[in-house]
């Protein structure tokens, strides 16, 4: 699949990130990948998604040592998902810290002053969106196709350069 560069695509896969909210983090540890869940804060206004993350995990480390990584966006009740191919780098930005930090922090940190808070910056490189009508309508379209040799239209699917 060709990327697309239509901004109004790459807009729509921005509004599906924030609608979601939360990401599967990728990233290598040598020949191993691990993935773990985040709560991304989405950024389109400046090109990027930031993670509060903690510097005494792996992740930072694996960043560090192979900065490419992915982001798996899913809402399976509403048949829509996100996946996000970019560059990751760890800052100890204070103020953007602070200004990330809310609800979803304080379930691991106390404060935004917590020296072990760093951010992680991802920057997107491309990403593959599916937006689909939502899982009811998505089964009836499988069963009519089914029942009819043809094949469903279950939504929109584009790989869009962001």
């Amino acid at each position: 699949m060709a990327v697309n560069t239509n901004p109004g695509e790459a807009q729509h896969a921005w509004d599906l990130m924030k609608k979601i909210t939360f990401a599967m983090l990728a990233t290598r540890d040598g020949e191993k990948i691990r993935s773990r869940p985040m709560a991304a804060y989405i950024r389109p206004e400046e090109g990027l998604i930031y993670f509060l993350t903690d510097v005494r995990r792996h992740k930072d480390d694996e960043i560090a040592q192979d900065h490419h990584v992915n982001l798996g966006f899913a809402d399976a009740s509403a048949q829509k998902y996100v996946s996000v191919s970019g560059y990751g780098a760890i800052s100890n930005d204070r103020a953007k810290i602070k200004e990330l930090f809310g609800t979803a922090a304080k379930a691991w940190w106390d404060s935004p002053d917590d020296p072990n808070i760093r951010i992680l910056e991802v920057t997107p490189e491309e990403a593959e969106y599916w937006d689909s009508p939502g899982t009811l309508v998505s089964y009836v379209k499988m069963a009519v196709a089914a029942a009819t040799g043809s094949r469903p239209d279950l939504g929109d699917n584009r790989k869009v350069a962001i």
